[in-house]
């Protein structure tokens, strides 16, 4: 018997509950074999599923085995395949200076001078 797509998801540990791999689903980040994927589909070994993730990132997965119950995370990461290609440098400072943005930005109120520098420093607008 073939698993649903949101349980294997979550037994993958592609993502942290069932309930965030159903709203993936639902919000068309999932796809499968190239279409929108919903989470009552039944998975084969030999599918690629491509997950849309934060910052416009894509993961894609080919399916190794099968399972409806939970196991091991070792064991679970031998359920696929990850064939996302590795971020190119571009796409990594960009993302470091996202990750500074949105950490400076947290702060309440106006910005002291230091974390103008800081900013400008990260930018490289100095």
């Amino acid at each position: 018997m073939s698993p649903r797509l949101d349980i294997w998801l979550d037994v993958a540990c592609l993502f942290k509950t069932r309930s965030e791999a159903q709203k993936a689903c639902r919000l068309g980040k999932v796809n499968l074999n190239g279409a929108p994927a919903k989470a009552h589909r039944d998975l084969k070994i030999g599918d690629e599923l491509v997950i849309s993730r934060p910052l416009g990132r894509k993961q894609t997965v080919t399916v190794l085995g099968l399972a409806d119950t939970h196991v091991a995370k070792a064991e679970a990461r031998k359920l696929y395949d990850d064939t996302t290609p590795p971020p190119t440098a571009e796409e990594v400072e960009m993302r470091r200076i996202e990750r500074a943005y949105r950490a400076t930005s947290k702060a309440v109120g106006r910005p002291t001078r230091d974390d103008r520098r800081a900013r400008r420093r990260m930018t490289g607008k100095d």
